[in-house]
Formats: C-alpha cells, sequence, structure tokens
C-alpha cells in the first residue's frame, strides 16, 4: 500500500506538471485535525482545472494515479442521474488499498462550486486563485442546536413512520417494512441521539456521519440499545427491534425536550405504541384492526 508521502506525490506532482490545473484543496477526513488516521481514510481531491473538456473527453489521463479496483463517474451515470452543474468527479479505488475522490471543478465556475469548508486545506495555488484559507477544522460538522419546531417535526416523523412499519410487518412486506425501518426511521433516531450528544458537550463535538462515532459518546446501556434497533430478517426480530428503538427514541426525546423546556407530544407516543401493540397481535384473516 503506498504511503501517504507517495499518494500525496502523485496527486501534487500531477497537479504541478500540468499547465491546465490551476490549484489543488484538499476536503475530507485527511483534513480533520481531530479524526484519526486510518488505512481506510480517502484522499479527497478539488483540482481547480482550465478546460475542463479536455479532461473529461479521455479518462485514461487518471490512469496515472495507479491500478484501479474500479471507477466510478458520477457525472457520467443515468441512473443515479448526474448533477450537470460543471464539475466532474472520478472516484477512484485501488488494487493497493487506497482511494482517491477526485473532482474537477472549472475555473469560471469555481466561485459557484467551490464552496466554503471548514474541512478544507490549500495545497497548491498557481495563481492565487482561492487566496489564504483559515486553519482546517470540523467546525461546520458540529451538532447544531435544534429548535422546537424541528424537535416537534421529527417525533411527528418518528411515530408516523412507525405505523408505516407495522402495516409492512403485517402484511409480510420485507423490503417496505425496512426501507421505512432503516431509510427513514434509523435517520430520525439518529438526529435524535445526535441533539442528546450535542446538549451533553455543549455542542461542541461531531458525532460523525450516520452517527459512526455515537459509541464514543453514549453510554454503554445506551450503546447496547441502540444496537439492539438493529434486526435480523424475522419478522419477530423486526417487531422486538422496532419497540427497542421506540424505548430508545422515547427516553432520547424526553430528554431532549426536558434539556431545552421544549414538549415531548406524550399522546402521540402513546397512542401510536398502543396501535403497534394491536397491529403485531392482529391475526392475518383479520378484518379490521379495532
Amino acid at each position: 500500500m503506498r504511503t501517504e508521502q507517495e499518494m500525496m506525490d502523485v496527486i501534487l506532482g500531477t497537479a504541478q506538471n500540468d499547465e491546465r490545473i490551476r490549484a489543488v484543496v484538499m476536503n475530507g477526513s485527511r483534513a480533520n485535525p481531530n479524526v484519526k488516521k486510518d488505512l481506510f481514510q480517502d484522499y479527497d481531491i478539488v483540482y481547480i482545472v482550465k478546460d475542463i473538456e479536455t479532461f473529461t473527453s479521455d479518462h485514461s489521463w487518471v490512469d496515472r494515479f495507479g491500478e484501479r479496483i474500479m471507477m466510478q463517474m458520477p457525472e457520467d451515470k443515468v441512473l443515479p442521474p448526474a448533477e450537470e452543474d460543471g464539475r466532474f468527479v472520478y472516484l477512484m479505488q485501488f488494487l493497493d488499498g487506497n482511494r482517491i475522490d477526485l473532482t474537477l471543478v472549472p475555473v469560471e465556475k469555481m466561485g459557484e462550486l467551490l464552496q466554503p469548508d471548514s474541512l478544507s486545506v490549500l495545497l497548491l495555488d498557481k495563481d492565487g486563485l482561492i487566496g489564504e484559507l483559515p486553519p482546517s477544522s470540523d467546525k461546520d460538522y458540529l451538532i447544531k442546536k435544534t429548535t422546537e419546531k424541528q424537535f416537534q417535526d421529527v417525533c411527528n416523523e418518528f411515530w408516523w413512520i412507525c405505523m408505516n412499519i407495522s402495516k409492512g410487518l403485517w402484511r409480510e412486506e420485507l423490503s417496505y417494512a425496512m426501507v421505512m425501518y432503516e431509510q427513514v426511521n434509523r435517520n430520525v433516531l439518529i438526529r435524535m441521539l445526535e441533539w442528546k450528544i450535542g446538549i451533553e458537550t455543549n455542542f461542541e463535538k461531531s458525532a460523525g456521519k450516520f452517527g459512526k462515532y455515537f459509541k464514543d459518546f453514549l453510554e454503554e446501556e445506551e450503546w447496547d440499545t441502540f444496537v439492539a434497533t438493529y434486526p435480523d430478517a424475522t419478522y419477530e426480530g423486526i417487531w422486538q427491534s422496532l419497540f427497542t428503538m421506540c424505548d430508545l427514541f422515547r427516553k432520547t426525546a424526553i430528554y431532549v425536550a426536558d434539556e431545552l423546556n421544549f414538549k415531548y407530544p406524550y399522546a402521540d407516543d402513546n397512542r401510536v405504541t398502543d396501535y403497534l401493540k394491536k397491529v403485531k397481535a392482529l391475526p392475518k384473516e383479520a378484518e379490521t384492526i379495532t
């Protein structure tokens, strides 16, 4: 596996030797002084370029970065559809284990596409296009304090989606139930836990993307409960994990509400919880829920 120095040499060497590349910025975890380095960290690199079409008309130029396992070019895809905002991205996973996420930004669209980000390190600026950047920090990624409206909306979403999950479980529509569970309510639970962590850390910490640092912040019992919200593929297992998720969401949301002087929607919670219990006990031949 190439070392960090070897990777930076090829990234910067390519830019220095190509007159079309006018500036280089590094973003992401490698620009974050608070993140422990490991072998899976990507190199999130932005090249500010002239004549972007001369790069994108023949993609073989990226071969200089190393032998790849595979490459993805989001702007060259139909599904999911490309953003078509003027930038071009190469996501490259190399055989030696390294990965570069390389974004080309046209000089003429730099002001529009190169948005300020606290995790940014200027590596090269041939023309002074970018100027001096402040020291890199994760301040843009710290947990932000919620408003009461946001809190109420998240509570409303959680308890509403619980009923969708219960419907999918009773019908034995596994994929529907799990999309509702993991892609909707999982994110809602994560947000509520982030707010709790924010309160406990004075909103001066980041819990990471999708709560990937939760284990560092949650008490052992809370973490074990969070883990227990991940179900197996059995309907009974999903039901049990759903009730565990409800318990964790309730406990966390009440804490957030008490700390921030919000009102927790006890009535919604109680009615939906009763409804879930009814649906779980409902025979398959039932013709009415009540």
